[in-house]
Formats: structure tokens, sequence, C-alpha cells
């Protein structure tokens, strides 16, 4: 899947900036530790927006393309910001058998956001997720630490409203 880029306005702080550049001081000697920054950087700011990702090119003196590279070939790291409450539904086979793709879309259609976005207000994200080893609940959806399944479309908007 590819990874969505953020459209909302960066909203970094003077503090996670100072945090950030501490880390690239200690590190700046040592390109190997490229992926250990970007890690730090994202535990910082939640995500790795484009202006963070300048910051870490300059800083470590790598091109920007080898940081967004990495940035967009490890799963672990989000171009996008996530919300106060994280969306993830499985895809996963048992899932996708059992209606997974029709929450998403009901999610979808509800937010207003696509799969890897965020709400303008930040209170919601979407990612759709391979198996996360619930099956025999399948069709499964969680929001942050809260399970859910042996779910219908008809009912993400109660279950999205217990968040409102």
């Amino acid at each position: 899947m590819k990874k969505k880029i953020s459209t909302l306005p960066f909203n970094g702080t003077a503090e996670q900036e100072a945090k950030l550049k501490a880390v690239i001081a200690a590190n700046c000697d040592d390109k190997s530790k490229l992926m250990a920054v970007m890690q730090e950087a994202q535990g910082i700011y939640g995500y790795l927006p484009r202006e963070v990702q300048v910051m870490i090119a300059e800083g470590m003196n790598v091109p920007l393309e080898k940081v967004y590279g990495v940035a967009t070939f490890y799963a672990q790291f989000s171009l996008s910001p996530k919300g106060k409450y994280n969306i993830s539904v499985c895809l996963g086979t048992a899932c996708y058998v059992k209606g997974s793709q029709q929450l998403l879309d009901k999610i979808v259609e509800i937010l207003g956001i696509e799969s890897g976005e965020c709400t303008p207000d930040g209170k919601f994200s979407i990612e759709a997720c391979r198996c996360i080893g619930a099956c025999g609940l399948a069709p499964v959806l969680t929001i942050n630490e809260d399970v859910y399944g042996r779910l219908v479309p008809e009912d993400i908007p109660g279950i999205l409203a217990k968040y409102e």
C-alpha cells in the first residue's frame, strides 16, 4: 500500500524542534544512525512530515530523497499524523472474506477521509492493516486498544459515536 502524505498543515512546536535537533546533534557524525534518528523523530512528532524530513536530512547531511526513501520503505514510519483515535481495519484474509472492506468503506464515508489520513480536527485517523490475529472475530477493527469484532457496516456509526 502506498503511504499517504499528510495534507494537514504542520504544527510542530519549538520544544519538539529542540528535542529533534538534540537527537540529530548526538548522531550527526554517523550516517548509519539515520534510521534511529528517524525513529526518535517520529516519537517526538508522531509522524514524519516533510518539514521534519528536511531537518533530519540537513542535520545528518544526507539527501532528502534518502530520508524519504527510508520513511516510505519501512512500515513503522508514517507520513501522516495519527488521530486521537486511530482506527485500524483488518484486511487480512479471514476479515476480508467476511466483509472488512465494506467496514472500511463505511468509515471512509462517515469520516470523509481515506485510509492513511487523519480528520482535520485530529480526532480520527484510519489505516488498513493485515491480520491482527483475531480471525475468530472476523471482521475486526481496532480503535486504539479497543477491539471490535463480528461487525457489519451498520455497526460503524454507533461505534464511532462512542468516541465523539
